[in-house]
């Protein structure tokens, strides 16, 4: 049963404001010392209540959580069982044993969690919490794009909607879309693949292989607002930072900065290399999380947050565990073809090295043609 200490006068999670006692203090007192540095005490103690409700509400109900590398501290090092990238969530969520999944990410990792793991419930904390991504293409798009392309493979990025991948061929993350681009090249005999629906990951991964590439114009509303200009404009005040930046940004930042790959290369990047200072060009939240474990480097955050990533709080999660809301259904045909995309990026053999997009070849100007 779970007991907690109620102030009926405040509002917060689910109607009520947790106490913050010496009780729930010793408790939470782990996690505190991660986030210390990156969580102010005022904020601290309106936290870490909801912390030590969730965790016990987590054991009741046999649920786990999910937090992307995009959710804020508390969410990511309070009460993240699992954290990482999307594709990365869902295969823990497929080897979880646990009955309920809690999705701190957006939609269309909930749909695919659903889809690996089909005999779970899964729960996203706000259904608003949508992706610009997902939004640009469907499962109609896709089907006259097969239509005008017969015969060439249709390579699409996780970050879309479970019907997306129903009418694909094979999906990619950022980490890996060099290398099964040209294994679905391989596979299906040709010299061109339809890389969807992110533009400047498709014009990225064009540099880095001599399949040509025929892409769609969907871009992520975090990663296209970054410029070139933005870089150098950081570099010239931050003396020696080593800008990191991700591959949905567009080419000719990837062009000045001097590392560039996945949520989880650039992680791995920190961690490893430990720079003295460091600019991570992704959204915002993502340099708080590395932070608490990189406490010896010094971290310039030019701050863009996702719209879609800050709907989940500690409120809605708390909400969506203690009333089971909002469950994330996919249709078992649906799902079924989605699987089948998915699994066959899951069974390629991990690339012989992370995607950088840094390479020589990437320095140079390469066509792809825009559906």
């Amino acid at each position: 049963m779970l007991i907690l200490s109620i102030t009926e006068d405040l509002m917060a999670a689910d109607g009520f404001q947790f106490a913050f006692t010496p009780e729930i203090e010793v408790e939470t007192a782990p996690v505190w010392e991660k986030v210390r540095r990156i969580v102010t005490p005022m904020e601290w103690r309106a936290k870490a209540p909801l912390i030590a409700a969730i965790n016990r509400l987590k054991a009741e109900k046999d649920a786990v959580i999910l937090a992307h590398n995009y959710m804020t501290p508390e969410i990511f090092h309070g009460v993240g069982d699992y954290v990482g990238d999307s594709l990365g969530l869902a295969k823990e969520a497929a080897r979880s044993k646990a009955r309920v999944i809690v999705q701190a990410g957006v939609h269309f990792m909930a749909e695919t969690s659903k889809i690996l793991s089909p005999e779970k419930t899964v729960l996203i904390p706000d259904l608003r919490a949508g992706c610009s991504l997902a939004a640009s293409i469907t499962g109609a798009d896709v089907r006259l794009i097969k239509q005008r392309y017969p015969g060439l493979p249709v390579v699409t990025y996780v970050n879309t909607t479970a019907e997306v991948k129903a009418e694909t061929d094979i999906c990619c993350t950022s980490a890996n879309a060099v290398q099964v681009v040209e294994e679905a090249a391989r596979l299906w005999g040709v010299d061109r693949v339809i890389l969807i629906p992110d533009e400047f990951l498709a014009r990225n991964v064009a540099r880095q292989t001599d399949i040509k590439i025929i892409a769609w114009k969907g871009r992520c509303e975090v990663h296209e607002r970054f410029t070139a200009a933005d870089i150098l404009e950081i570099k010239q005040a931050y003396p020696g930072a080593e800008v990191l930046a991700h591959p949905e940004c567009p080419a000719e930042v990837l062009e000045v900065a001097d590392f560039a790959g996945s949520t989880q290369a650039m992680n791995d990047y920190v961690l490893t290399r430990k720079p003295k200072r460091v600019v991570l060009i992704t959204e915002c939240s993502m340099a708080d999380n590395v932070a608490a474990d990189a406490v010896d480097t010094e971290f310039v955050r030019p701050c863009v947050l996702c719209p879609h990533m800050q709907r989940i709080s500690l409120e809605n999660i708390y909400e969506a565990l203690l009333h089971g809301r909002h469950e994330v259904t996919v249709e078992a045909d649906v799902a079924a073809r989605a699987r089948l995309a998915v699994q066959r990026m899951v069974d390629l053999p991990p690339p012989a090295k992370p995607a950088r997009y840094d390479l020589v070849k990437a320095r140079h100007h390469v066509d792809v043609e825009l559906i």
